[in-house]
């Protein structure tokens, strides 16, 4: 069955890096859309970043164009999220979600697989 790893998140002072890893096993990866989502306390999750299977096309959220970074190795099976210049509000639990399309999408349900999340703290 297909299975969405993250790594573990952390707790990271404001301005600092972090980068989120998912493994992804049981699918085709390189044919697959990926995306990242995440949902801070009391708030619907929401779209941070994707990209398609062959990773020519990213998008991000604008709020986080040049400080995000998206990529994938299709030989590793393995999406990234490379974040920085972090900012408290950016605290939220982190899903990657995988998407029967090579392309990516910004809605949620158009996601068919996801990861478990995991937590990112960022404090001022």
């Amino acid at each position: 069955q297909v299975q969405l790893v993250e790594s573990e998140g952390g707790l990271v002072q404001a301005g600092g890096s972090l980068r989120l890893s998912c493994v992804a096993s049981g699918l085709t990866f390189s044919r697959f859309g990926m995306g990242w989502f995440r949902q801070a306390p009391g708030k619907e999750r929401g779209f941070v970043a994707g990209i398609s299977g062959s990773g020519r096309s990213i998008g991000y959220v604008e709020s986080m164009k040049g400080r995000f970074a998206i990529s994938r190795d299709n030989a590793k099976n393995t999406l990234y999220l490379q974040m920085s210049s972090l900012k408290p509000e950016d605290t939220a639990v982190y899903y990657c979600a995988a998407r029967r399309d090579t392309n990516y999408s910004t809605r949620i349900y158009e996601y068919n697989y996801w990861g478990q999340g995991t937590q990112v703290t960022v404090s001022s």
